[in-house]
């Protein structure tokens, strides 16, 4: 009877450990998804200037810190889990917490932000919430102002511009198929 339980006992932590895995992997793939819309928006136009809005405004930094994590070749994305990382930590978002949180995940080796978080004692559900938190934003800012923007041009006068039509290719002469054609 003691081996069956201990048996059950030890199926039973292999489950949770392999559920707990797949938690981290699903929410480390979804941080990792979330980020790279971050940089999408951030090469659109006008995009860039609404990522750095919205990352002052959900973390309370500077344009300089930004650059500065930007200069570490870090995309937008990046920086939005860097900070919402350090957010996190123990004091917050200070020099100290978002370096250590670089060097982590820059290595050497190389880390996932999974096992970074890991590292630190920190749930990734709550950094990808905050990482989705400024994609979503984001998205509503440049909406808002796309909006605004056509408004004035309507206001103005302005007709919006108008794609160019195609022309259509010539359709090639097909030679004369035997059974078709003149008779």
């Amino acid at each position: 009877m003691k081996k069956i339980f201990m048996l059950l006992t030890a199926l039973l932590f292999v489950f949770s450990v392999s559920a707990v895995k797949a938690a981290e992997t699903k929410n480390e793939k979804r941080l990792e998804t979330k980020a790279s819309e971050i940089n999408r928006i951030g090469s659109e136009t006008g995009g860039e200037k609404a990522v750095l809005v919205r990352l002052e405004k959900e973390f309370g930094v500077d344009e300089a810190r930004i650059k500065s994590l930007r200069d570490q070749k870090l995309g937008y994305g990046e920086v939005a889990i860097t900070l919402s990382l350090a957010k996190t930590l123990p004091g917050g978002i200070t020099d100290e917490n978002v370096n250590k949180i670089i060097s982590m995940r820059q290595g050497p080796p190389v880390t996932g932000w999974g096992k970074v978080a890991q590292q630190l004692g920190v749930k990734l559900g709550p950094v990808v919430s905050g990482v989705e938190k400024v994609r979503s934003e984001t998205r509503k800012e440049l909406k808002k102002t796309e909006r605004k923007e056509k408004m004035e041009r309507r206001e103005k006068g302005e007709k919006p511009e108008k794609m160019e039509r195609m022309e259509r290719p010539e359709k090639p002469e097909h030679p004369e198929t035997p059974g078709h054609g003149r008779r």
